[in-house]
């Protein structure tokens, strides 16, 4: 009997979509593999609950799959990964995104889309339900972070990810620099073969 191979699925961060840069080079590496089948990146609505909702859809539609998530969505993947015995690999993830996105409550834009939304303080509640507060797998998990961060602080993911594996890039930005020289690292990690 066939296994299905391991599908990827990307997990935006915040205001992100898509269309954002990682995105993009992640289908560019899919798409010259012959693999486009096998990369999965949902558009996530705003309200965390509806993310999920759709994320765990998504997860349900594409058989064995292993997760990256960028900022929001490594704190997406976390309890993902956590909750299905999942592979993922955590870009500049938000550790406590609650107390970062309530200084964004009021009208949002997406910035690839220009689509306007109310962020509603609820939503930045519901986020606390996704917490996992120990990591009990560490193993699974792979911590990609860049001290240059200039909108989360680097720590706390270094600290609250301190036993799973981890790369630290001195400097770098949010979006990590230099992000297609680590994609063979994240496939390999996830247990993908292109």
């Amino acid at each position: 009997m066939n296994v299905p191979a391991t599908s990827l699925i990307y997990i935006h961060g915040f205001n992100s979509s898509p269309a954002s840069f990682k995105a993009g080079v992640l289908r560019d590496v899919f798409e010259r593999a012959g693999a486009a089948d096998r990369l999965h990146i949902p558009a996530l609505p705003p309200e965390p609950r509806r993310a999920m909702a759709l994320l765990e859809a998504t997860m349900a539609a594409a058989g064995p799959c292993a997760l990256l998530g960028s900022s929001l969505g490594g704190f997406y993947a976390t309890w993902l990964a956590a909750h299905h015995d999942l592979r993922a690999a955590l870009i500049n993830p938000a550790v406590r995104p609650w107390q970062l996105l309530d200084k964004y409550t009021g009208i949002n834009h997406n910035y690839h889309t220009g689509e306007a939304y109310q962020l509603d303080p609820a939503w930045v509640a519901q986020l606390r339900h996704y917490e996992v507060p120990a990591i009990e797998r560490p193993e699974q998990l792979l911590l990609l972070t860049q001290t240059g961060d200039e909108s989360l602080d680097w720590r706390d993911g270094w600290e609250y990810y301190a036993d799973c594996h981890l790369y630290r890039g001195l400097g770098g930005s949010h979006g990590f620099d230099d992000f297609d020289a680590f994609i063979p690292l994240v496939l390999r990690f996830c247990g993908i073969e292109l």
